[in-house]
């Protein structure tokens, strides 16, 4: 007989709605988290979309630990001397059910741990899996830990441990790693009175502020955002891996570039640098996802490269906070079952295609690549600016020029060609039509 029924490496998001489920299913789970606690190892710089947690925690805003509601949307499209913002907000999103939310990962990681822990889990901190464990069949069946006497088995085992997982790769679930699939997120947490944040963005109470920029990374493709907490602000960027590595600036000098653009130099200044940080996103989409079941083993999170950066959509949490709770549910059911084979596990998969989580995957699938794209990056934040400038700037004693020849003079201008511009808008249609 094994140990447990189930470990569950790594307890962030998709780690720990996984022990949840499977605690509040009566089954005996362990949770191995390497650091000291949970989310004391993850950088955050981002918005979390909890409505997931709906079918987990009924009401979780009473008690989740919330920086800021996400109330005001904007997409800025710079040069680095120009932007062009497109601005939304929606007092809606201030009340609940709320849409989105900041929230730093080492609190909100060990409220999600406490739940599993309330539900049942065994969590287990300072403790790093090295290994995966085989019976004599092949099948997983546990994990080797840094521990003395550090074997722990199990009917599954499921791998939350991070993008590019160490067990996903032992066990053979993915494929050659290629960078071409990955970016670098960078990230500065900066400290500013509330006032004065509520002053700068426009917001009152916990009201926020999310704001997605492309066109502000330089030579390296990418882009970059603000996020706005209680009390700090979070400035960073993503950053395209072999892009980066092929020029010579080094990340924190490309934020110091965003800094210092004339349309976020009065965002930010004076705020004092509270955390520096980076970490690997898996940023491909449904193109890199690696198989994410076998025997005695469910791949959940970035571990499953679940991470959909699509432009308009950048999000990551609800998609570790669904896949692992689809896990949960998969793992139990195969082992009531008595099949933890890849087939009895094979309810895992039909729950990530019957919802949100692949059905998003597949539609957005050409989404990364355009978005990432060298004429998106380089050529359309130029164009964008250009023709808003020209619509704006008041020429007398010319005569005002009409929006189709301003656009196809900068589209001249800049050297889109007409057939490349078709295409692009073809593949944003169908991405996100």
């Amino acid at each position: 007989m094994p140990d447990v029924d189930v470990i569950v490496v790594g307890a962030g998001p998709a780690g720990s709605c996984a022990a949840i489920v499977l605690a509040r299913a009566g089954k005996k789970v362990v949770l191995i988290e390497r650091g000291p606690f949970p989310g004391s190892k993850n950088m955050y710089g981002g918005v979390v979309y909890p409505r997931i947690l709906d079918q987990l925690i009924p009401e979780w805003w009473l008690e989740a630990p919330i920086q800021r509601w996400v109330t005001r949307r904007s997409t800025m499209i710079m040069t680095d001397t120009k932007a062009l913002t497109i601005d939304f907000r929606s007092q809606a999103w201030g009340a609940p059910p709320y849409n989105g939310a900041t929230a730093y990962r080492p609190d909100f990681d060990a409220w999600l741990a406490d739940h599993a822990v309330a539900a049942g889990a065994e969590l287990i901190c300072s403790t790093t899996v090295t290994g995966l464990l085989h019976d004599a069949n092949g099948h997983v069946s546990g994990v080797v830990t840094d521990r003395p006497d550090g074997e722990l088995t199990a009917s599954v085992v499921i791998a939350c441990d991070g993008v590019n997982s160490f067990l996903a790769k032992q066990e053979g679930l993915y494929g050659e790693f290629d960078a071409a699939n990955y970016t670098l997120g960078v990230k500065e947490t900066l400290a500013l009175p509330k006032d004065v944040i509520d002053e700068r963005f426009g917001v009152r109470g916990t009201d926020g502020v999310d704001i997605e920029i492309i066109g502000c990374t330089g030579g390296v493709n990418g882009g970059g955002f603000i996020y706005t907490n209680l009390d700090t602000i979070a400035v960073g960027l993503v950053l395209k891996l072999p892009k980066l590595a092929a020029q010579k600036q080094r990340p924190e000098q490309l934020i110091a570039r965003l800094k210092a653009h004339p349309a976020i130099a009065p965002l930010v200044e004076g705020g004092e640098i509270k955390e520096y940080s980076a970490h690997l996103i898996p940023e491909a989409g449904i193109s890199m996802l690696p198989t994410l079941a076998g025997n005695g083993i469910l791949l959940a999170g970035d571990a499953a490269a679940l991470c959909l950066a699509a432009g308009i959509w950048l999000e990551g949490v609800n998609f570790a906070m669904a896949s692992g709770m689809y896990a949960g549910q998969a793992a139990a059911e195969a082992i009531r079952s008595k099949d933890t084979s890849v087939a009895g596990l094979a309810g895992y998969q039909r729950r990530l295609e019957a919802t949100f989580v692949l059905k998003d995957h597949r539609k957005l699938r050409r989404a990364p690549e355009l978005v990432l794209s060298d004429r998106v990056q380089h050529l359309y934040p130029e164009f964008a600016t250009s023709v808003a400038e020209r619509m704006f700037r008041v020429d007398n004693p010319e005569p005002k020029p009409g929006v189709r020849k301003i656009v196809a003079q900068e589209r001249k201008r800049v050297g889109i060609r007409r057939r490349d511009l078709a295409k692009d808008g073809l593949a944003g249609l169908r991405s996100f039509g």
